[in-house]
């Protein structure tokens, strides 16, 4: 059984940074790829970035450039720094891996970006 924690999500001004944290139960969290999605109101939940066990990432083409996923095996978290922020970024961010061949979600932190 896994449960992903998400945190740090909140209210910012377009053009502002927040970093979100995704922390995992588990003591297999370094085997596993981690994922961060999204879903803005009456859209579907798009995949935002991912990060492999070998640290290899991945980028939404929308976002390349101003978000950074990265993790800390030893802390069993992964982060999602997002700079220049606007307002279609605003949405419910998730936390997403797969281990034992299922897959598990966070519950979501909410990112707004409004002035």
């Amino acid at each position: 059984q896994v449960q992903l924690v998400e945190s740090g999500g909140g209210l910012v001004q377009p053009g502002g940074s927040l970093r979100l944290s995704c922390v995992a139960s588990g003591s297999l969290f370094s085997r596993n790829a981690m994922n961060w999605y999204r879903q803005a109101p009456g859209k579907q939940r798009e995949r935002v970035a991912s990060i492999t066990n070998s640290e290899t990432t991945n980028y939404a083409d929308s976002v390349k450039g101003r978000f950074t996923i990265s993790r800390d095996n030893a802390k069993n978290t992964v982060y999602l720094q997002m700079n220049s922020l606007k307002p279609e970024d605003t949405a419910l961010y998730y936390c997403r891996t797969i281990a034992n061949d299922r897959i598990y979600w966070g519950r979501g932190t909410q990112v707004t970006v409004s002035s």
